[in-house]
């Protein structure tokens, strides 16, 4: 298994080893020995999946607030997204930037999304299948977000005008989102 660093110290690209034959592949995803070996130690207790039927879906950008807030470990089992975290600690001095990169069912690597990062995603492909471990309970009362095209972080998103939920269009600006990290 490689850890890569990227923009964020605290936020990992991860890529498996990968071992293919004829017959397809084995890997491990999730390791907890390997990934503590690594400094990786988060208690993961669910794991999520979710399908976005057509590319261009945007899931984001996501956060639960303190004392709920929860550690993501993203991959892709069925096509690709555009994945994308922004720092939302507010005495970071990286606060309201933000890093993006490509998962898919190809490459196989994972982002580890630590607490204090909003995190999102778009679907480049239909029926892309995404899971993702975390280390807390989901809890609809600590749930938040910010606006995917908040102009001030300014994310360069594959499409212009994506497909969102509902909840997804009426998150506000950073500026105006209530965060708690500090």
């Amino acid at each position: 298994m490689k850890i890569y660093p990227t923009k964020f110290e605290e936020v990992k690209l991860i890529e498996p080893r990968v071992f293919e034959d004829s017959r397809g592949f084995f890997m491990e995803s999730f390791n907890e020995q390997i990934f503590e070996k690594c400094g990786i130690k988060y208690g993961f207790i669910q794991d999520n999946h979710s399908l976005s039927c057509d590319a261009g879906v945007l899931r984001g950008l996501h956060y639960q607030l303190e004392p709920k807030a929860q550690t993501k470990l993203v991959r892709v089992i069925s096509g690709a997204i555009f994945d994308v975290v922004v720092d939302i600690r507010k005495s970071s001095p990286t606060f309201g930037e933000w890093y993006g990169v490509v998962l898919s069912e190809s490459n196989k690597r994972q982002l580890l999304v630590p607490k204090g990062f909003a995190h999102g995603f778009c679907t480049l492909i239909s029926n892309t299948q995404v899971i993702y471990k975390v280390d807390e309970y989901y809890s609809p009362e600590y749930d938040r977000g910010i606006m995917w095209n908040d102009p001030k972080i300014g994310i360069e998103w594959p499409v212009s005008n994506p497909q969102l939920s509902v909840k997804d269009e009426k998150h506000p600006l950073l500026q105006d989102a209530e965060i708690n990290f500090n």
